[in-house]
């Protein structure tokens, strides 16, 4: 006989079970329904006409970012994600790491003028390097130009630095809150005291002096308005000389073209002080042209050289009118030729350093010798040429990495360039062209143990075929079972290269215990201009599928699986990310789009974005528009998909990537968002596209990126990382 007492239990067993699976099962549903309440983004009926096609674009009014309803959003955004970001337990110890990592000295290569040794260096935490001058490398520095005393909170950066021929002079621009305006003033360098010079609307210039140091070359804009010269389209840069302790307003017009408003120029004087050379680009264009001016005519008029717009032409230096070019003319790798500019016809011109299976990158003149930078798998190798472009030697660096500077003079006997690696800080060397030795001369002392780190290289395959480079950098024994948060970064553009470098945030994101990648995208400049055609225009998708790519390859290795992979990218890399998950939203489980380019049919009414087609197209261009039309960011987010966790960042005076970007894309993909994970957007203040970053500023940043990935990954800080208060 059953006992009565039993069949109850088994009934409130049998009952509880069910019960605890209904609970999970209404759980389930309410996480997959779950919504944020992300503030209020009210739409407005804005729909535009591309070549017959209707786009809808809803959120035109935080173009506008100074207006109060803009400032109000912004501030309702910031209070949700710093709301969100102040509670995850591991971003105190992150910080605090980022902190104790970051604080370590660190120089630049030294270039020396006249008598004098001059170089930047950060004591550790410093906001703004300091600039120091030095007569011999064996006395005390003295400080030159201290850019932290210039304000309170490090937001004035020093974004340019012309030194005269004789060491005596320094023309130096300063950029306010991140913006891409520089404002340029003149130090008198022994007495550490600055002249009357004050030049404004200086953007995308540097200076380049007269050997007898009385005045010196710049480019300039008009003056916008006040209220607009964070987004007005920026034309017509023109070419000035600046005479020393003279007002700007009688600075003497060189060069400007009133008839090509997208031109920009470049003043470059000669060693020799003979000849004024002016390069003119289109845009972002890797192809320009260049002039010159004879500076011994006081009669003479601009020459015109190289018009055809057909290549890229870096000018090297000169022997009287034998003039050195860097192109990539019938060698889309890169070689060096000589021009006499008394038979400047092509029949005439003479292949000094031929193309090389390796992409040849920069050139410089030292000790009658061409010093050339070449990318060999996105690693820098360097090779000595003398001036007929017979090879000479080779300079052997520390490892596979990254090296540069290799400033001086065409009868300097020594230069100084820096190596740094994904787990080297970069280390200054001397090499001295006599004994044809290097020496160190600086190396960072920081608490990281980059012994106990493997990095490798190893090649992909794309969608097309193509195989891509990516570096891979991880904790020694890691063990490829899937398990490990990845962090996977990229480019992809504009003929820049991705290339090994060392970074405080890095380091701490692989002592977290994540795995951290970097793909060398078609797009960039890794091998050349081909490489760097393949991922333009009509072809960018090719770039998108690289990155996609890469993150497949990691997943089938075993190094990660889709929940803890998360992207990143900046600038053009910001794009990268938003095309990326709107493409894949299932393949990432974070992403980190910062100041990213988000709308493509918009980009180009705003400041210096107009000079982005060269790469992009135009969505004035009825082909390329469908181009852009089928990547857009922020015209390809689809309602009622899960997007992955995704932190955006941008910057309240960011002219250059106008924060418009962020903002709309921010709102639509809020509004399509219908997974669980959250959309976020964190709006910097008193700060622009990144260049002149305080170092306060960069370590917050950094510490709520790697505190996000944390807890949206479900990683596990290391001890060392949190107290036990906080561990989890």
């Amino acid at each position: 006989m059953p006992n009565p007492i039993r069949k109850i239990g088994s009934f409130f067993s049998r009952s509880l079970g069910t019960w605890c699976f209904l609970v999970v099962l209404l759980c389930l549903a309410g996480c997959m329904t779950m919504r944020w309440q992300y503030p209020a983004t009210s739409q407005v009926e804005q729909v535009d006409d591309y070549h017959g096609v209707k786009v809808h674009d809803p959120y035109r009014w935080l173009e506008d970012a100074n207006s109060p309803k803009t400032r109000e959003w912004i501030e309702a955004q910031n209070r949700l994600t710093f709301d969100y970001l102040g509670k995850i337990p591991s971003r105190q110890p992150i910080r605090d790491r980022l902190t104790k990592l970051w604080n370590y000295e660190r120089f630049s290569p030294p270039v020396r003028y006249g008598e004098r040794y001059f170089f930047s260096k950060n004591d550790g935490l410093q906001n703004q390097s300091v600039l120091y001058t030095v007569q011999s490398l064996e006395d005390t520095p003295v400080v030159l130009l201290d850019p932290n005393q210039l304000s309170s909170d490090g937001t004035v950066a020093l974004s340019g630095t012309a030194i005269s021929d004789d060491g005596r002079l320094l023309a130096y621009g300063l950029a306010k809150s991140g913006s891409d305006w520089q404002e340029w003033h003149v130090r008198d360098v022994a007495a550490g005291k600055d002249l009357s010079d004050h030049l404004r609307w200086i953007k995308f210039s540097g200076a380049s002096w007269r050997r007898d140091g009385h005045g010196f070359y710049y480019s300039r804009y008009d003056e916008p308005s006040e209220t607009n010269k964070y987004q007005a389209v920026n034309y017509f840069q023109k070419l000035y000389f600046h005479r020393l302790n003279t007002p700007q307003s009688e600075d003497r017009l060189v060069y400007h073209r009133p008839d090509q408003k997208t031109w920009g120029f470049g003043g470059y004087v000669t060693e020799d002080d003979h000849y004024l050379i002016i390069t003119a680009t289109d845009g972002t264009d890797t192809r320009n042209r260049v002039f010159y001016l004879d500076l011994q005519d006081p009669q003479g008029r601009v020459a015109e050289l190289l018009t055809d717009f057909d290549a890229s032409y870096e000018f090297i230096g000169n022997d009287g009118t034998l003039f050195w070019f860097l192109t990539d003319l019938k060698a889309p790798r890169g070689r060096v030729i000589a021009i006499d500019i008394r038979q400047p016809q092509r029949d005439h011109w003479k292949e000094l350093i031929p193309e090389h299976r390796d992409a040849l990158k920069g050139v410089n003149v030292i000790q009658d010798q061409f010093v050339a930078i070449y990318l060999k798998d996105a690693c820098t190798q360097v090779r000595m040429f003398d001036l007929e472009g017979r090879p000479l030697q080779e300079l052997a660096l520390p490892g596979l990495g990254s090296a540069g500077g290799f400033g001086g003079k065409r009868k300097d006997t020594e230069t100084f360039y820096s190596y740094t690696s994904f787990t080297t800080p970069g280390s200054i060397y001397h090499h001295d062209f006599k004994s044809s030795r290097s020496t160190l001369w600086k190396a960072p002392r920081v608490d990281f143990q980059g012994t106990n780190f493997d990095i490798r290289q190893v090649f992909y395959k794309s969608k097309d075929g193509t195989e891509v480079p990516i570096f891979i950098v991880h904790r020694k024994g890691h063990q490829l079972d899937g398990s490990h948060p990845t962090y996977l970064y990229g480019y992809g553009g504009f003929n820049i290269s991705m290339t090994p470098g060392f970074s405080v945030p890095i380091a701490v994101w692989l002592e977290m215990g994540g795995v951290y990648a970097m793909a060398n995208l078609r797009g960039g400049g890794e091998y050349g201009e081909e490489w760097h055609q393949a991922g333009m225009k009509l072809k960018k998708q090719n770039v998108f599928d690289d990155f996609i790519a890469a993150a497949e390859f990691l997943i089938a290795q075993g190094y990660t699986r889709s929940e803890k992979l998360a992207i990143g990218g900046g600038s053009n890399g910001g794009l990268l990310v938003g095309a990326a998950i709107t493409q894949r939203p299932d393949l990432f489980g974070a992403a980190l789009p910062a100041v990213g380019v988000m709308d493509m049919l918009r980009f180009h009414k705003f400041t210096i974005g107009w000079a982005w087609t060269s790469d992009y197209g135009s969505a004035d261009n009825p082909e390329e528009f469908k181009a852009l039309y089928a990547y857009s960011p922020l015209h390809n987010l689809r309602p009622g998909t899960g997007y992955p966790a995704t932190l955006i960042t941008t910057a309240d005076h960011d002219d250059r990537v106008v924060p418009a970007h962020s903002f709309k894309f921010a709102a639509a993909i809020q509004a399509a968002q219908a997974g669980p994970k959250p959309v976020l957007i964190r709006i910097e203040t008193k700060a622009g596209h990144g260049a002149g970053k305080p170092t306060s500023k960069l370590i917050e940043e950094a510490a709520d990126r790697w505190a996000f990935l944390d807890k949206e990954l479900e990683m596990r800080v290391p001890k060392n990382f949190e107290t036990k208060k906080n561990r989890r």
